[in-house]
């Protein structure tokens, strides 16, 4: 899937432990006889006709609002498309590339027809399409069929000579229901895989599939994609653009299932992806040439230039970890697979290359899939699948916090090696709105108003023993400021003063100073955890 085009940074506070109250899966169950039109993905086709060679930029629109948006082709060699929406204040979004899907599908004997990935530009009912063909391509023309009844969309158009013939594929996504559910934690514990929203939940219509599910003789090797387009998401967005990339596949390609085993956005939802169970050995259509024996995962966005959020590529890893552990597969080893070729395949057919248990698309396939910047993590992916059932250990909890506030200002005072230490605990929830983590030597609290500091030693057991927060001094507004004397940390009603000589702590509120107690290691004051989902703003 070649990305000639970077998509535009994610800007994202502490996704890593965020987790906010959503509208989480579109309900009601696949098959029953009163869904309505409402609760299904709108797929309608626009041709894009008199396109020669070069760049031509098409400006298309419908009155029906969509958010999704394809090209297919009979042939798209050596084309290529930029996306772009119009916004409801009139102005033009970003440029999107639009990825094809290459080596992914069901291999196929006869011509089939091509598509890219479908695009997520955002509500709107406009869009232009930059669309660059080799500069001797014929010129493109259409005869559109009529919308079939019953079928909801008008299907692509195969009349005319291969290449010839190119169609924008509109599509509307289901509205997410008002309930909410919360999103998963960064940190799981040990040997518990991510909650996964199964296709029942998220509303997969499974009389779009066609024949039964085929089942391989295990799962051998994890292999990773990302689904391309924008970034730019929300999280009640996500079920509804699982189910529009499963109509796509299934409706307007032809193909009998969804291509991919799993789904995770960058909020951390796991989505089961092809039907036949997630604990079996699936045969999916992710990875032309080594579909056999292998389970592929996509994560929902473009990581050309950026990498997945730290929740997404901490949840993808811990997925792969459970289901890998399923046929005892070690996520740090290595397997030889046998290649079935293909026109999209690095490896000729009956070549065994020797490969990591966990790769990416591109390692044998051709294209740039999943991206350099996910490419980049893979070691980091491996690594934490290895250890999915091994307790959170300090790596594991500073991955948690990585995005957010307080992991910023952990690592400027040297992280591992800080006066703070390493983690004790995942980010927890204060008084007030107020986030903290424990560290070996001390904690970190963070809020809107006082923003991220860290709190150590003896000033740390004399604010814990007048309550924390909640005690008259409320939250740090300084680090520790070194005087010859004394070292001084002010709060947000007051300072405390640790005096070098005699080793005391004093409070001073509204001038007022009073000297504390010695605090021991024995009876140092312990934070009221309380077990809320964890964020961190930066």
């Amino acid at each position: 899937m070649p990305c000639r085009r970077p998509a535009p940074s994610i800007l994202f506070t502490a996704i890593a432990a965020t987790v906010v109250m959503l509208p989480w899966a579109i309900t009601g169950i696949p098959g029953e006889d009163d869904r309505s039109a409402a609760e299904a993905p709108q797929l309608s086709e626009q041709p894009l006709t008199g396109l020669g060679g070069g760049e031509t930029v098409r400006e298309i629109s419908q009155p029906t609002p969509f958010s999704l948006v394809a090209l297919t082709a009979d042939d798209l060699a050596g084309t290529s498309a930029r996306i772009r929406a119009k916004k409801p204040d009139g102005t033009w979004g970003p440029w999107y590339q639009a990825e094809t899907l290459e080596g992914v599908g069901p291999a196929s004997e006869g011509p089939a027809l091509r598509g890219t990935e479908p695009v997520f530009v955002g509500q709107t009912t406009t869009v232009q399409i930059a669309v660059t063909r080799p500069p001797h391509a014929p010129t493109t023309r259409s005869t559109p069929k009529q919308s079939e009844p019953g079928l909801g969309y008008v299907p692509a158009n195969v009349e005319q000579p291969i290449g010839q013939n190119l169609n924008a594929v509109l599509i509307s996504p289901p509205q997410a229901p008002a309930d909410t559910l919360p999103l998963p934690s960064a940190v799981n514990p040990p040997g518990v895989p991510p909650n996964i929203i199964y296709r029942a939940q998220w509303g997969a219509d499974e009389s779009m599939r066609c024949g039964n599910p085929r089942y391989d003789r295990g799962i051998r090797a994890g292999i990773v994609h990302h689904t391309a387009g924008s970034n730019e998401y929300a999280p009640q967005d996500s079920a509804g653009i699982v189910r529009s990339i499963y109509e796509y596949h299934t409706r307007t390609l032809g193909w009998c299932d969804v291509a991919y085993n799993a789904m995770v956005d960058k909020y951390g939802q796991v989505f089961e992806g092809r039907a036949g169970g997630m604990t079996k050995p699936v045969e999916g259509a992710h990875t032309g040439g080594f579909n056999h024996d292998t389970w592929g995962v996509a994560m929902m966005g473009n990581f050309e230039a950026v990498p997945p959020t730290p929740i997404q590529l901490r949840t993808t890893a811990r997925l792969l970890g459970w289901r890998m552990g399923l046929d005892r597969v070690n996520p740090r080893g290595t397997v030889v697979l046998t290649s079935s070729g293909g026109s999209f395949a690095k490896f000729p057919q009956g070549a065994t290359p020797t490969l990591p248990a966990i790769f990416t698309h591109r390692d044998v396939g051709v294209t740039e899939c999943p991206g350099n910047g996910a490419y980049a993590v893979m070691d980091q992916i491996r690594d934490i699948a290895a250890r999915f059932n091994d307790p959170p250990g300090p790596e594991d909890l500073a991955e948690s916090m990585r995005g957010g506030a307080i992991f910023a200002r952990w690592e400027s005072m040297g992280g591992m090696t800080s006066p703070l230490g390493r983690p004790t605990s995942l980010e927890a929830s204060g008084e007030a709105g107020a986030r903290y983590v424990t560290f070996e030597n001390g904690a970190v609290y963070w809020s809107p108003q006082s923003g991220a500091e860290p709190v150590t030693g003896e000033i740390f057991k004399a604010w814990g023993s007048l309550g924390f927060e909640r005690g008259a001094l409320g939250l740090p507004t300084s680090g520790e400021i070194n005087e010859p004397l004394w070292i001084v940390q002010n709060f947000q009603h007051g300072t405390l003063n640790f005096d070098r000589e005699k080793g005391t702590v004093t409070r001073v509120i509204d001038g007022v100073p009073v000297e504390l107690p010695r605090q021991s290691d024995k009876n140092a004051p312990v934070q009221l955890e309380r077990f809320t989902p964890p964020i961190s703003p930066s």
